[in-house]
């Protein structure tokens, strides 16, 4: 119980001492608060008393910044017043001296007139630029023409040598003619096909590189002056001239059909060659590099550079083609078909090439002058090669072939057939511009109407000869040389192996039916058929001599001499000019002649031989005759030595 009550005494203290401790700090809290009360007022008041004290603070920082922006405003103008003098003394100095830092002073101008048109608050900015607008255009004058020197300087006419030296090595001129890279007059490019050599062409250097960016920067200030119309006038003027001068250093002459018309065929014909490689010369090589310069110096603006580059070639192109349209405007003849087709080659050949480099609307014209040529080409051609067949039918030409051998319009036509066969290609390009037929039939059609026009015509001119026997050997030869030349060229393809086996047969009948007029009157000599009396048969039968009188054995034998010199004095001026047909119709003879002559003399010659002068009957043995017949048709001239 003493115990109890001595911890209740203690606990009841331990209340009264937190009770006085919660006092003590209720009673801080409460200081506490009224002090903080009291502090937050004076901040209040101190607040209040420093706000002016910082107004004046911002305002001065403002003004410092405000300061500093005006100073560095005015040195930016102070700059670009250095800057103005700086470009200005470059300007005075001119662009020759230093053209690279002539062209950065126009962009200093630039430059500054923009930075015064934008700082319109500056009161002298449009003094500034105004003085800076004419020192501008004082600058694009001098530029102008410090343009139009340089571009002159750099436009010179190409010398024929450097621009033949951009060709492939095949068309390259041997002996400075353009004609020696032609072959025969046709054009390179088929020839080049066949061989392993690649056909490269260098652009020729038309500026030199250096140049070209100068001439760019210097057309790109002039542009943005507004001077397009100065430059336009400028850069046609110096390119078409050196352009048109390269041409006529070529050889390149404007010609019209007048022209053309009074000239000799090898002229006409050789200046055409020429024509169709300055054509490839103009087209791959001068109108390319030309273009390749234009784009360069225009780059970045390519409409202006298109018109300037159609204005610069337009005169050229002009010069070029009116050659081919006098030519295809000008008299039909056989001999043109052939340099036609050269030249229509040549247009299909190029086209590609003028399309793209011709591409831009300013060079419609040229693109379109150029198609129609081609297409002019091809129906004169076309037209042409109609005139021949209807010129071959009605040649009355009074060539006199005494001899009987091939005439010149057969080997003419013949010729002139198998050189179409090089234009195999070409041909049926041509036949497809005007029709969507079946081109190889129409040239087979053609070929085969050539061929019997010259039949035909052969078949009159056979006529004109007196000796029927001469008839058959003109018509054998003849007919004999088309075969023989058809077989070996690619027109046996177009006409056909039986084409060719019934000609063969037709060259047959002839030898055949000159053998029977040649040659039956004197082997009539050699037979008695008629001659007994109440008999019939021939020296060759049974081996009789009855009812045959010595009389009339010399007289058969007298006949025989006189008609076998005769033939030989005369055939021998025949010619057959094939070998291998000359000595077949040598043989057919033989072989008719000689045994009949054989057996005439083994049976009659006993009753000539053992009276007077058997020599002036039996003038000849059958050696003699088999050594007579080897001089037949040997175009022989008697009193001459024989060929």
């Amino acid at each position: 119980m003493v115990a109890h009550a001595a911890a209740m005494e203690t606990l009841s203290e331990r209340a009264a001492l937190m009770r006085e401790s919660m006092q003590k700090t209720q009673s801080i809290t409460d200081s506490m608060v009224a002090i903080l009360g009291s502090f937050d007022h004076r901040l209040s008041a101190l607040e209040t008393a420093m706000r002016p004290t910082q107004l004046r603070t911002h305002s001065i920082r403002r003004a410092h910044e405000n300061i500093d922006k005006t100073l560095k405003a005015a040195e930016a103008i102070l700059n670009q017043f250095d800057r103005s003098r700086q470009a200005e003394a470059k300007i005075l100095r001119g662009p020759h001296e230093d053209l690279e830092s002539y062209l950065e002073a126009v962009d200093q101008l630039r430059s500054i007139v923009r930075f015064f048109s934008g700082n319109k608050g500056f009161k002298s900015s449009i003094m500034v630029v105004n003085q800076a607008n004419n020192l501008l255009g004082k600058a694009i004058s001098k530029l102008e023409e410090e343009f139009r020197q340089l571009l002159n300087a750099y436009s010179k006419p190409v010398e024929p040598d450097r621009l033949f030296d951009c060709l492939p090595n095949s068309m390259r001129p041997s002996a400075g003619s353009p004609r020696d890279g032609e072959s025969n007059g046709k054009k390179q490019s088929e020839h080049q096909n066949k061989s392993l050599e690649p056909v490269v062409y260098q652009l020729p250097t038309l500026i030199p590189p250096r140049i070209l960016p100068l001439l760019h920067d210097m057309t790109q200030q002039m542009i943005q002056a507004g001077h397009q119309l100065q430059i336009a006038t400028i850069y046609r003027d110096a390119r078409a001239s050196a352009v048109e001068q390269t041409l006529r250093k070529l050889g390149v002459e404007r010609l019209g059909k007048e022209d053309v018309q009074k000239m000799q065929w090898e002229v006409l014909e050789a200046k055409i060659g020429n024509w169709i490689h300055f054509m490839r010369i103009a087209v791959k090589l001068l109108f390319a590099g030309e273009k390749k310069v234009c784009d360069e110096i225009f780059e970045g603006h390519e409409n202006l550079g298109e018109q300037c580059f159609a204005e610069v070639t337009a005169n050229s192109v002009t010069m070029l083609l009116s050659f081919g349209e006098a030519i295809a405007k000008s008299k039909r003849s056989p001999e043109k078909l052939f340099v036609l087709l050269d030249m229509y080659e040549i247009m299909r050949e190029l086209q590609t090439e003028i399309d793209i480099i011709f591409a831009s609307k300013y060079c419609g014209e040229m693109r379109e002058a150029s198609l129609v040529l081609s297409k002019r080409l091809a129906q004169t051609a076309q037209e042409t090669f109609g005139d021949f067949e209807e010129a071959v039918e009605k040649d009355a030409t009074k060539t006199a072939v005494l001899d009987g051998t091939v005439h010149p319009l057969t080997s003419y036509v013949i010729n002139y057939v198998k050189f179409l066969f090089d234009y195999h290609s070409t041909l049926q390009q041509l036949f497809k511009e005007f029709d969507d037929g079946d081109a190889e039939k129409q040239l087979a059609s053609i070929t085969t109407r050539i061929m019997q026009a010259l039949q035909s015509n052969l078949d009159g001119k056979s006529k004109q000869y007196k000796d029927p026997a001469l008839t058959q050997l003109f018509l054998m030869n003849n007919i004999h040389y088309i075969v023989r030349s058809v077989r070996r060229s690619e027109a046996k393809d177009l006409l056909g192996d039986d084409w060719v086996q019934i000609h063969r047969r037709v060259v047959q009948q002839h030898a055949n039916q000159y053998k029977r007029i040649a040659w039956s009157k004197i082997l009539q000599c050699l037979s008695i058929q008629g001659a007994q009396s109440g008999g019939s048969g021939s020296f060759g039968d049974g081996g009789s001599t009855a009812g045959v009188s010595r009389a009339m054995v010399k007289d058969r034998f007298k006949n025989f001499n006189m008609l076998f010199e005769e033939i030989h004095q005369r055939q021998s001026q025949w010619t057959v000019p094939d070998s291998e047909l000359r000595e077949s119709l040598r043989l057919a003879v033989a072989e008719v002649l000689l045994p009949a002559y054989r057996s005439f003399i083994r049976r009659f010659g006993p009753m000539i031989e053992g009276g007077k002068n058997p020599q002036k009957y039996i003038r000849y043995s059958p050696e003699d005759l088999e050594r007579m017949l080897a001089e037949f048709f040997e175009g022989k001239t008697w009193n001459e030595p024989r060929r």
